[in-house]
């Protein structure tokens, strides 16, 4: 199976969880997923599978968008919900005016500091592994860029927000961030991600559709059709002796006028057989060949 299929993660899952359950389900090993949900968190979880892992270089600074409650009055040691408080819960007094002007300081490219329970690394070590130790966690701030973050509710000390953030941003860093600056600690209660890059939360499934879409032999249908695949690049269909050529590695002329650096090439309507890259005006090379002979073509490569 060559494809793309998005999930609806559902709480308590890690990621990694996600992509050994599909494993079992699909009965594929070659399967990794784009961008990293935390473990409370729901929603969209892309699955590339089988030749299709090859498109993940693709998709790491892509855009992601999110929904969710920041809870106002105490901070958690891993800024969200599952953390231990840092202090007791106070009351809080804000008008939903006052945290939509907050919130609106927090748009644009600003530094954030990572989460101390977070996947970066101090000397090798993942953070994380020396926060449960209860280790001092120093991380330096990096740049991102929050696109937009709007407090679209208040109901007492609970904060409903919607936001577009860049890859690499921490939601959970900008819930602590507002409770730091409201003087009452704050942490992020509930998130849900709607969307990455060009997968919303139409196109996901659960595992129950899953498992029944397998069961019946309509997997098919569940699946990204690749047309849909990253629309920033232009796409070309590819005829018989150009798919052959592009397989076997040689330079192909493609009708291609765009002048773009990155095309997507089809053979077919639904077959992806290759991202490639400009040489001179309609003449590419493929960069990565994805079709249903790309890995019999790299296995003999190695022999």
């Amino acid at each position: 199976m060559n494809a793309i299929l998005i999930i609806d993660k559902p709480a308590g899952f890690t990621s990694h969880d996600v992509v050994g359950r599909a494993r079992r389900i699909l009965h594929e090993r070659s399967i990794g997923h784009l961008g990293t949900l935390d473990p409370m968190a729901t929603g969209v979880l892309p699955l590339v599978i089988g030749n299709l892992t090859r498109l993940a270089q693709f998709y790491t600074s892509c855009e992601k968008t999110y929904e969710g409650t920041i809870r106002l009055g105490f901070a958690t040691d891993t800024y969200d919900a599952e953390g231990e408080p840092l202090a007791p819960a106070q009351p809080v007094s804000f008008s939903l005016q006052q945290l939509q002007e907050l919130a609106s300081k927090f748009v644009g490219v600003i530094a954030q500091t990572p989460p101390p329970f977070s996947a970066k690394k101090i000397k090798g070590v993942p953070a994380y592994k020396l926060a449960r130790k209860k280790q001092e966690v120093t991380l330096q701030p990096v740049e991102i860029e929050i696109k937009e973050f709007e407090i679209v509710a208040l109901d007492n000390d609970r904060a409903s927000f919607r936001a577009r953030v860049a890859s690499g941003t921490y939601i959970r860093s900008i819930a602590h961030d507002m409770g730091q600056q409201l003087g009452c600690g704050a942490h992020l209660e509930s998130l849900r991600r709607t969307s990455v890059g060009e997968f919303g939360v139409a196109d996901a499934h659960s595992f129950d559709e899953i498992e029944s879409a397998m069961n019946s032999g309509s997997i098919d249908d569940l699946l990204i059709h690749p047309r849909k695949l990253l629309p920033e690049f232009p796409s070309v269909t590819a005829n018989e002796e150009m798919a052959a050529r592009i397989r076997s590695g040689q330079t192909v002329n493609l009708p291609e006028l765009s002048k773009a650096r990155l095309v997507k090439v089809f053979e077919g309507q639904r077959e992806l057989l290759a991202i490639a890259t400009r040489v001179a005006g309609t003449l590419f090379h493929a960069k990565i060949v994805l079709g249903t002979e790309a890995r019999q073509l790299a296995n003999s490569n190695h022999q």
